[in-house]
């Protein structure tokens, strides 16, 4: 990322009470959000309801936010959090039946044979620090250092989670169908 993010300004305006300024914020963020909710939701999880979930915890608390540096780590914790409570209520739904929804696609569902697909299955197979760690850095290109700022832990414990990591995504390859030889680059991000 680089060093001056322009949705600051949006943020300054919006903690002042700019309404419109939340909005532009809320939408200047959502698709990085979303992109978050697909990759570490997992299967039963849709990834846009949680998105937007995050998104009215965003519009209904952003007045709690003090410290403006704190935001992008501020809005990853509350992914990470909605995204927990999603999970649960799949598992729930597991036990109870889904819920109907009207507005689903009736378009049959992708493909999974194709390497994306498998990829993902894959992640899913890791404990849930290791595979955020993995999806900062290595499909979000982030350094080790806005890593650990994202996730509120040293970066010394990011590379502990990305070393271990990329062992169990090599061990659920093989479960998954992927090339025993296709694995995450072994290079650390820089910090």
């Amino acid at each position: 990322m680089n060093s001056v993010d322009p949705r600051t300004a949006f943020l300054r305006d919006a903690l002042s009470g700019d309404a419109a300024a939340a909005e532009h914020l809320l939408m200047a963020w959502l698709p990085e959000v979303l992109g978050w909710c697909m990759r570490l939701g997992g299967p039963k999880v849709d990834a846009s309801d949680a998105a937007q979930d995050v998104g009215i915890v965003l519009w209904t608390r952003l007045h709690e936010i003090r410290d403006p540096d704190c935001f992008p780590a501020w809005i990853f914790q509350v992914t990470r959090r909605v995204l927990a409570a999603h999970r649960r209520r799949a598992w729930i739904r597991r036990w109870v039946g889904p819920v109907p929804n009207r507005y689903a696609a009736s378009a049959a569902a992708p493909d999974r044979g194709d390497l994306s697909h498998r990829v993902q299955a894959t992640l899913e197979r890791i404990p849930t620090r290791q595979r955020e760690a993995l999806v900062l850095v290595y499909a979000e290109g982030r350094t080790v250092a806005e890593t650990a700022h994202l996730l509120g832990i040293s970066p010394n414990t990011v590379k502990s989670r990305l070393r271990l990591g990329r062992l169990a995504f090599r061990e659920a390859a093989e479960a998954t169908g992927l090339d025993p030889d296709w694995e995450i680059p072994a290079q650390e991000a820089a910090p």
